[in-house]
């Protein structure tokens, strides 16, 4: 089993997942991807509301997680950066760099601000996202043919994470980096 997400702690309770792939596209359309609500849709989140650097959004992500979140950061087509459940203490941060890789484009998704004791879940959680966004993209269609609901995962999502949870869960999560 292919394991791409890396985890680190970045302070004694708080963690970091780290996800990258290459993707057999442009930067311009894997970016669209990124950032298009209807696009968005066919493999991470339902998104409304204001997408815009600042504006205050809603997600529903594929694996039920649900919440608000606000758009930090949006620099066509190479960054973004979300931040979840803004002003909380759950709150966790989503950052996105695009950088195109000859006729491919390569995407690394870092997820920070998370519970240590939950990092390998979200690790595998982010791994089977970017094997949906590439099945999307090869199919340029949905990725979750099922749906899914703040109630209930796509079944193909759950059933994927449910088989790397395990594997994730074995790995060692990385050491705060000293600083000296």
């Amino acid at each position: 089993m292919s394991m791409n997400a890396t985890m680190r702690a970045l302070d004694v309770t708080r963690g970091v997942v780290r996800v990258e792939d290459v993707f057999d596209t442009d930067v311009h359309d894997l970016w669209e991807a990124c950032t298009e609500p209807e696009r968005l849709a066919r493999w991470l989140a339902h998104v409304s509301g204001d997408v815009r650097v600042g504006g205050a959004i809603h997600l529903t992500f594929t694996s039920t997680w649900d919440g608000p979140a606000r758009v930090e950061a949006c620099d066509a087509p190479h960054h973004l950066l979300i931040t979840a459940e803004p002003g909380t203490a759950g709150e966790a941060q989503i950052e996105a760099w695009l950088t195109a890789e000859g006729e491919s484009s390569r995407l690394v998704v870092e997820e920070r601000g998370l519970p240590l004791e939950e990092l390998y879940f979200h690790a595998a959680g982010w791994q089977v996202h970017l094997e949906d966004l590439g099945r999307s993209l090869a199919l340029d269609a949905t990725a979750h043919p099922d749906g899914w609901s703040v109630s209930e995962a796509s079944p193909a999502w759950r059933d994927r994470w449910m088989e790397l949870t395990g594997a994730y869960k074995a790995e060692p999560i990385a050491a705060v980096a000293s600083e000296g």
